[in-house]
């Protein structure tokens, strides 16, 4: 009897479909039962894709990868959606795709926040292509310090940093060690750089593009500096608003942060804050939240 019922509870469970979706690329997961499925697509920003554009790349990219499913659940947290305008955009797409689900949107910060802390109190702070940051009780968002995108912000996020690498050689700003490198790598130029910056879609991506010369090129001071420095607007512009910071632990999620964990943990430590978590996605922690 003891097994029919477990089976029975088994059986009964929502297929979940969990989303978590940044300018560049979406990560999904299906949940059914024990199983799960995880795939990628493009990002789903409702600042540059329309409902119809948005549900046409679904039926193109995501659905052929789980065409045999059809889940109960959907939660979507996706950038740009902390607004009702925007959320409206998402879920449009998404009902249009699976009509019988129940969908939730909401913002990949409070994504963000449930994979990194799950239900305890702490800071969460993304570091992807763009960058935000809030305080989470452990239920909701409690503070965020406002996210002003790739124009206006988005300090020590991808974009910003690649937007640095671009102004060093545009300014011939790197060394000629660093311009030849630079050279090598991109093989570019100045008129191409800002036809993609100025005329070309999501030059939010482009730029981002731009912090693998980071990467390949640590330990050089220059590419250090610009490191660091972006990080530290990062921490004076936002880490900083919040009170809480200087007595809960500081957890970062995104490939940014991952891929620059020394340089944000050698940051905490100087400015004695806790470091916590650092992920570079937070697809497993939202596997755990929802199950």
């Amino acid at each position: 009897m003891l097994y029919l019922n477990i089976l029975f509870r088994n059986l009964s469970m929502p297929v979940k479909l969990i989303a978590d979706s940044g300018s560049t690329k979406t990560e999904w997961c299906l949940l059914d039962g024990t199983k799960k499925k995880k795939i990628s697509t493009q990002g789903l920003s409702p600042y540059f894709l329309t409902s119809l554009q948005i549900r046409e790349i679904l039926e193109e990219e995501l659905l052929p990868k789980i065409r045999q499913a059809d889940p109960d659940e959907v939660y979507f947290y996706g950038t740009g959606c902390s607004n009702p305008a925007n959320v409206k955009i998402v879920k449009d797409a998404i009902n249009a795709v699976y009509r019988k689900a129940k969908v939730s949107v909401e913002h990949d910060l409070m994504g963000a926040a449930k994979a990194l802390c799950g239900h305890q109190k702490g800071i969460a702070c993304i570091l992807g292509t763009g960058s935000n940051s809030c305080y989470y009780n452990g239920k909701k968002i409690v503070k965020n310090s406002p996210g002003l995108g790739y124009v206006l912000g988005d300090e020590g996020g991808g974009a910003y940093l690649g937007k640095k690498v671009i102004q060093y050689f545009l300014y011939n700003t790197f060394d000629a060690d660093l311009m030849d490198r630079f050279h090598a790598r991109f093989n570019t130029n100045a008129n191409e750089i800002l036809d993609a910056v100025y005329k070309q879609p999501l030059p939010n991506r482009y730029m981002a593009g731009f912090t693998s010369f980071l990467v390949e090129n640590r330990g050089h001071y220059m590419i250090e500096n610009i490191i660091e420095d972006g990080f530290n607007d990062f921490f004076f512009n936002h880490i900083y608003k919040y009170r809480e910071s200087w007595s809960m632990p500081i957890n970062f999620v995104g490939s940014v942060a991952y891929g620059f964990r020394d340089v944000l943990a050698d940051l905490c430590h100087s400015y004695e804050l806790q470091l916590g978590k650092v992920l570079k996605a937070p697809m497993d922690g939202l596997i755990q939240f929802h199950k």
